[in-house]
């Protein structure tokens, strides 16, 4: 069932918060053994919250998320256990003392946290490979990757345990899980959503966000997160701006157009046979360019590294051992940038900005691929784009990193070119119109171009 089919039969009572909490978890421990997504199950709290939910809707309370269950990566503060943000070093925390804001209004509205997720070290990664906690596998293949950083965020809701996940996305790590398992996920405008109480990447870049199985279940849990929020100071000052009762309005009179140019080069044809078949059904014939796309994603690439750098520095020099080689190495790298790259890489960012700005004055909409090709297999360090052998980690967040450069808010939706696996487009929208993008998403799962499957990996 999806959250809002969720809510609605606990709300109408004819199902009770601790019933669909009880087999959320039962399918859990059932398959994620397969799949290997969480890394703390709540069963205990769990149940004592779904109880309270039920009591809660017996007084005729009316809540957006009655009995929902969901599950948060482990770099969300959960009370009681430690944060630790995919490494091994950050285990050893005192627990957290309090819940992050983003799960207490989820909780608020009746949502239930069932336990924390996978994800890849300290959120620098693309594949959901944690040399920590093991790998994630994609519930529609367990031998391939659910992608990464949110790796369990992505598996869970693809594999059915839960119908929501909340991510982190820095330079994409919603949408390469949403595209590889075929799930709708939302990177919202920089600022939108309070980041208080998790774990930090690049402070510059950080976005917190849900994934789903529906369009609709991402603008109810969306609008049960927004809001101001003093604890975290790039929070926007703004009121909450609720999309739930806009999706529906259509595509109408949006002028929605495909990005080309860096976005229409080394991908796998599926990459852009997706995009067509989404442009199609929106009736996007126009195809425009963002001529420094490709230097806005070398400069990002010098923001995160430095930045990331900055903020381990002492971990690298009293535990480099306890890293996870691959994520060490690069820390260490960023660590010794020169500031004037990373000022540079500033001012690229604000020109880049600016030319983004023009195009929103034309269209509302823009499309482009989330993912240059469909989920590798676990392992694979090198595939082929453009007839160039490249390194897998690093380069599958090509098309997402430009956009969450400049703090974008995107919508990826799932398209399944054949019976295999699936792959996402990037539904992208001007500053603070998420709006725009879920309805755009919404409309293409209602005209079924794009929707999520039952987790073909895995026993029912």
């Amino acid at each position: 069932m999806t959250a809002s089919q969720i809510a609605a039969a606990v709300n109408g009572k004819k199902e009770s918060a601790a019933s669909v909490v009880s087999a959320a978890l039962n399918r859990i421990n059932a398959l994620d053994p397969k799949t290997n997504t969480f890394t703390d199950v709540l069963a205990a709290r769990a149940h004592e919250t779904a109880a309270k939910v039920d009591k809660r809707v017996a007084r005729s309370e009316s809540l957006p998320l009655a009995g929902v269950p969901f599950a948060v990566k482990n770099l969300f503060d959960v009370k009681g256990l430690p944060t630790r943000a995919g490494s091994r070093i950050n285990r050893e925390r005192a627990p957290a003392h309090d819940d992050s804001v983003l799960i207490e209004r989820l909780e608020e509205q009746g949502a239930v946290l069932v336990g924390a997720l996978n994800m890849g070290e300290y959120a620098y990664d693309f594949t959901g490979e944690n040399a920590h906690d093991g790998n994630a596998r994609n519930p529609h293949d367990p031998a391939h990757m659910t992608g990464g950083s949110s790796s369990g965020s992505g598996g869970a809701v693809a594999a059915g345990y839960v119908p929501l996940a909340l991510g982190s996305d820095t330079n994409g790590s919603i949408r390469v899980p949403s595209s590889f398992c075929g799930l709708f996920g939302l990177k919202p405008t920089y600022g939108r959503l309070s980041r208080a109480r998790s774990f930090p990447f690049v402070a510059s870049l950080d976005h917190l966000g849900p994934l789903a199985r529906s369009a609709a279940d991402l603008a109810l849990s969306y609008d049960a997160m927004q809001g101001p929020d003093h604890e975290d100071p790039v929070c926007a000052q703004r009121e909450v701006e609720l999309a739930s009762p806009e999706i529906a309005k259509g595509v109408n009179g949006l002028r929605i157009a495909k990005l080309g140019g860096y976005f229409a080069k080394l991908g796998e044809p599926e990459a852009y046979t997706v995009v067509n078949t989404v442009a199609t059904a929106l009736n996007a014939v126009e195809t425009i360019e963002l001529k420094d796309a490709g230097v806005a994603r070398a400069a990002a690439y010098l923001i995160t590294a430095s930045e990331g750098a900055a903020l381990h520095l002492d971990r690298l020099r009293e535990r480099a051992a306890d890293f996870d080689p691959d994520v060490r190495d690069r820390l260490i790298a960023g660590a010794m940038i020169p500031a004037v790259w990373t000022i540079q890489a500033q001012k690229i960012r604000r020109a880049f900005q600016a030319q983004v700005k023009k195009a929103f004055e034309r269209y509302d909409v823009l499309l482009a691929p989330a993912t240059p090709t469909r989920a590798p297999k676990i392992g694979q360090r090198t595939f082929t784009l453009g007839g160039q052998e490249m390194l897998v980690r690093p380069n599958i967040g090509i098309y997402t990193q430009p956009i969450s450069f400049i703090g974008l808010p995107v919508v990826a939706v799932p398209v399944w070119p054949d019976d295999g696996l699936p792959i996402g487009v990037q539904v992208i929208a001007p500053p603070w119109r998420e709006d725009l993008a879920l309805r755009v998403a919404y409309q293409l799962e209602r005209d079924g171009v794009c929707f999520s499957k039952p987790a073909k990996g895995l026993a029912a």
